[in-house]
């Protein structure tokens, strides 16, 4: 009877734990996709499974990607975190690009990460991208943990508070909970092949940085 009560005890204990601790976080899946790079190699978002995966929707024709570019903002995080199981991918979904551009922006840049090819746009619909730069980091396990800006500049002043895919890769690798999820990205608008935007609109679409 005594080992009864206890068993009965524990079992109300654990029933109880569970019901205290707090959801796991429901992500959705990041849409998956296979692209060219800029040397012709295909690259899947498949191919990354059991990696941390960030995505930088990219444009070397817009003013804020240049700055970072300058600054070596996304350079110097991929180099922080390439040991610790992060993968850095460029997007460029812009219509009128072309393989040979993003291969000179990568070697004028020194970018020790690809540059994909979307131009038809595919991606970055399938993704909601809407500026360049916009950041968004997938886990291990294939889920968009992450969708947003890279930092709080917005006006390029140079001096961020925040780098908000800085810290949610940190707190990734740490096997913490992300304090930021999403936000609203700054920057120039995606030149999708099927929207074509005028000078004006895409300076229109973020405040203007402090070159």
């Amino acid at each position: 009877m005594k080992r009864m009560l206890v068993a009965a005890a524990v079992a109300a204990l654990t029933l109880s734990a569970v019901a205290a601790a707090p959801p796991a976080r429901d992500y959705p899946a990041a849409p998956d996709f296979t692209l060219s790079d800029q040397d012709g190699h295909a690259t899947s978002l498949a191919a990354y499974r059991g990696k941390i995966v960030v995505l930088e929707w990219t444009n070397y024709e817009c003013p804020f990607v240049q700055h970072h570019a300058a600054a070596g903002t996304m350079r110097k995080l991929e180099e922080k975190y390439r040991g610790q199981g992060v993968v850095w991918l460029a997007i460029n979904s812009t219509g009128h690009a072309s393989r040979e551009s993003d291969r000179d922006w990568i070697a004028q840049n020194k970018l020790p990460y690809p540059i994909l090819e979307d131009f038809e746009g595919r991606v970055g619909h399938a993704y909601g991208a809407k500026t360049t730069p916009h950041m968004f980091i997938v886990d291990p396990q294939g889920r968009l943990v992450y969708a947003g800006a890279i930092d709080d500049d917005r006006r390029l002043a140079g001096s961020p508070k925040v780098n908000y895919v800085d810290v949610a890769l940190g707190e990734l690798v740490a096997g913490k909970p992300l304090t930021v999820e999403n936000n609203e990205p700054y920057g120039c608008s995606v030149k999708y092949r099927d929207a074509a935007a005028s000078p004006a609109a895409e300076r229109a679409a973020s405040p203007q940085p402090r070159m």
